[in-house]
C-alpha cells in the first residue's frame, strides 16, 4: 500500500446566493487541496446543510421542511462531487447529505466519490438525541469497507466513532484508514468525537481522520453553531507521534489540515510495536466471558 496525502477540512457554513455560489465554493476547496497534492479529501458531517439557504426562509428555518427541499438538490450534489473527483484524480468523502430513503425516513449518508467516477456510501448508524428526538433522522443498518488504491477505507460518521465495536469490525475486515466527518455544536461534543477518534486509532493501530464543521449560521435550525478542529490521528507507538496526532488544525479556523500517511507503517507497528493493541484485542474478550 502506497503512501498518500490526506486533506481534512475545517469547513465553514455559508449563506449562499445561489447554486453557482455553492459550486464555486466547493471547487475552490477541492482545487486548494489538490494543489497541495492531496489524494483523499474529507469534508464534515452535515456540511451540505448550507444548501438549505438556497430556499425560502420558511424552509431553511424549519428542520422538517429543509429535509424535503434538500432532495431537489441531491442529483446536482452528486454530479458536482463526481466530476471533481474525476477531474482532480482523487477520492472525496463529501461529508454527509440527508437522503430520503422511503416515506418520511431519512438517513444521514456519507458518500465516497472515487477518481474513476464510481460512488459508494456509508449511512450513519448511531443517532444522536438531536437526530432522534428533533430531526427524526433514522440510523442505517449496514457497516461497510471500501476498496481503494490506497487500501481499504472505512467511514465512522461523528457519533459512530464513539462506539469501538463498529471500527473494530472494519479494521478486522482490513481497513487501515477510518474517515470521521463530524459536526459538533459544543466543545464537549467536539472532544467526545476527538477522544473517540484517538481511542479508535490507539486500540486498532490505524489512522483516523476527523473533519469538522465550523462557524455560526444563525439562520439555520440544523447547523446554527459549529465548533471543532480537523485532525489526522495515528497509533501511539514507535514510528508515530508520541501524542498520536500527526496533524491538527487551529480550533474553529477555516482551513484544510493536510498530511501524508503511510498505511504500511500501521502494518509494521502491529507486528513490531511496543504494544500489540490490535493483536491483543481478543484477549479482553476471553477475560470478561
Amino acid at each position: 500500500m502506497m503512501n498518500v496525502k490526506i486533506a481534512t477540512a475545517q469547513y465553514d457554513v455559508s449563506f449562499l446566493a445561489d447554486w453557482s455560489a455553492y459550486q464555486q465554493k466547493i471547487e475552490r476547496w477541492v482545487e486548494e487541496a489538490s494543489a497541495q497534492e492531496a489524494k483523499i479529501l474529507v469534508f464534515p458531517e452535515y456540511f451540505s446543510m448550507e444548501l438549505a439557504s438556497l430556499f425560502a426562509q420558511e424552509i431553511y428555518s424549519c428542520l422538517s421542511k429543509q429535509l424535503v427541499a434538500m432532495q431537489s438538490l441531491h442529483d446536482d450534489f452528486m454530479a458536482l462531487f463526481t466530476r471533481l473527483a474525476q477531474q482532480h484524480g482523487c477520492i472525496i468523502q463529501a461529508g454527509t447529505f440527508p437522503v430520503l430513503i422511503e416515506g418520511e425516513v431519512y438517513h444521514n449518508r456519507a458518500y465516497l466519490f472515487m477518481a474513476d467516477g464510481s460512488v459508494d456510501y456509508q449511512d450513519k448508524l448511531m443517532m444522536t438525541r438531536f437526530e432522534n428526538e428533533r430531526w427524526l433522522i433514522k440510523g442505517g443498518k449496514e457497516l461497510k469497507c471500501f476498496d481503494t488504491e490506497y487500501g481499504k477505507i472505512a467511514i465512522n460518521i461523528c457519533y459512530d466513532s464513539e462506539f469501538p465495536l463498529l471500527a473494530r469490525q472494519q479494521v478486522e475486515a482490513g481497513c487501515i484508514l477510518i474517515l470521521v466527518p463530524s459536526c459538533t455544536d459544543t466543545v464537549a461534543g467536539f472532544n467526545r468525537v476527538k477522544i473517540g477518534c484517538q481511542a479508535r486509532a490507539l486500540e486498532n493501530q490505524c489512522y483516523v481522520v476527523q473533519a469538522s464543521l465550523v462557524g455560526n449560521a444563525p439562520w439555520s435550525e440544523a447547523v446554527d453553531v459549529n465548533v471543532g478542529a480537523a485532525a489526522i490521528y495515528t497509533p501511539v507507538d514507535r514510528g508515530f507521534p508520541d501524542n498520536g496526532i500527526l496533524s491538527a488544525g487551529i480550533f474553529n479556523e477555516v482551513q484544510w489540515v493536510i498530511a501524508e500517511i503511510s498505511p504500511s507503517a500501521c502494518a509494521t507497528v502491529r507486528e513490531q510495536g511496543q504494544v500489540f493493541n490490535y493483536r491483543d484485542w481478543p484477549l479482553q474478550v476471553d477475560l470478561v466471558n
